[in-house]
């Protein structure tokens, strides 16, 4: 039953069940992380045979190049062409660093800011106003990026083909607006992946700025867990045929392919603009970690046996998933105090839960020692105008753990709604 069907008197009753019930997993003394979104041990375990892969001298040189010593600050050829294989770009697009492909997001950005970019050579540090973009829910760290720089930030609402093309149409028109954030493949949090239509319109903008950055994250591009493969559009390819070549900056990395801490990043741009940031960054770096971009070369191959790694991921992934997504399904679905998106990729479960009520939800869940992301994580600001908006990360725990904290966050819910109604 509905709790909003349900009397006074009902919701009483049901208050003093579930709050003893609460009560019961709090003296558990439980300790549960299902705050970001990493790969649990059995995964990182999975893929740890990639640190033996180098050992003789030999194995170090590819394409003539010691990847011991200095130098080739854009990354390996080799690594080039692996993400090139992944992306469906060109090799020379592309530019490889370090392990972080947030790192090098921010880079750009700050480049634009320090030295402007390649169609404006204007520094944003000189004007008086630089706006942005954010497709709301979407991820806290894309955000912190853009209020670290004093951007004032736009929010636009998420539908199920994307972010709202008529809004973003419309703002691009003003020429502080610089950019926009972008998780095209299964969105962080809600699992959306872009329609073909919002991608054309997207690489077919014509904004007033002419150095607007399409910031395209495509951080979960081969993340299936529940589905096969959907392949996705070349970005770059799409802006160049609208004329637009120099608009798209594209991100991925190997963090849950391999591992997050040790891992490898990679921005695609256009030619021009790589070797434009190349010039920069190599001011600041000589060069990344080119051994454990080889490393990756020769572990991950190509796009093929990549995606067959991935499969294996998936066949960990899928059990954590699905018992997030069958708790809610039976514990409150029927109670009609929450709605939340069935991913079938990504990382990541996005439940909003009756407005006013998300900040109560999660303190109540810290207080039963379950941690989650904090409530407005996914808006600009950390403020969610409804108090609404809960991230859920089911990948790192282990099942058994997991279904102990879903459980946990379940109550939490009930007792947050039960509060609101009034009890």
């Amino acid at each position: 039953m509905k709790y909003t069907e349900m009397s006074p008197a009902q919701r009483q009753a049901e208050y003093a069940a579930v709050k003893a019930d609460y009560e019961k997993q709090k003296a558990l003394g439980l300790s549960l992380n299902m705050a970001r979104g990493k790969p649990g041990k059995d995964q990182l375990d999975m893929v740890t045979e990639m640190c033996n892969i180098l050992v003789e001298p030999a194995d170090f040189v590819s394409d003539g190049i010691e990847s011991r010593n200095y130098g080739e600050c854009a990354g390996l050829p080799a690594a080039k062409r692996l993400f090139a294989d992944l992306l469906g770009c060109k090799a020379e697009q592309c530019f490889v660093g370090g392990n972080a492909s947030l790192q090098l997001m921010y880079d750009a950005i700050s480049k634009a800011y320090t030295h402007g970019l390649k169609n404006s050579p204007t520094p944003w540090s000189k004007l008086d106003k630089v706006k942005w973009i954010c497709p709301v829910p979407g991820y806290d760290r894309h955000f912190k990026v853009s209020q670290s720089f004093g951007m004032e930030m736009i929010a636009v609402p998420m539908t199920a083909d994307g972010p709202d093309m008529d809004r973003v149409e419309e703002l691009i028109k003003d020429p502080a607006v610089k950019g926009m954030w972008n998780v095209p493949k299964y969105s962080n949090p809600e699992g959306v992946v872009y329609s073909d239509e919002t991608v054309a319109r997207l690489a077919a903008m014509k904004p007033a700025a002419p150095d607007f950055m399409l910031m395209w994250d495509n951080a979960y591009c081969i993340h299936e867990f529940d589905a096969e493969f959907v392949p996705f559009a070349d970005i770059l390819s799409l802006c160049a045929m609208s004329g637009n070549a120099d608009m798209p900056y594209e991100f991925a990395s190997t963090s849950k392919v391999t591992f997050p801490g040790a891992g490898v990043g990679v921005m695609a741009a256009s030619e021009e603009n790589i070797a434009y940031l190349t010039k920069l960054i190599n001011i600041q770096t000589i060069g990344f970690d080119k051994v454990n971009q080889l490393r990756h070369v020769k572990y991950l191959q190509d796009k093929e046996h990549t995606l067959a790694l991935m499969k294996r991921h998936a066949e960990i992934l899928r059990p954590k998933f699905h018992a997030v997504l069958n708790a809610l399904d039976e514990q409150i679905a029927p109670l009609g105090i929450a709605r939340w998106k069935r991913p079938v990729g990504g990382y990541f479960v996005s439940l909003d839960a009756m407005p006013g009520t998300a900040k109560r939800t999660l303190a109540l869940c810290k207080e039963a020692g379950v941690t989650m992301t904090g409530a407005g994580a996914t808006f600009p600001y950390g403020i969610d105008p409804n108090d609404s908006n809960i991230r859920i990360a089911p990948t790192l725990p282990p099942v058994a753990e997991l279904e102990q904290a879903i459980a946990v966050f379940c109550n939490c819910l009930k007792l947050s709604a039960l509060e609101k109604l009034g009890i």
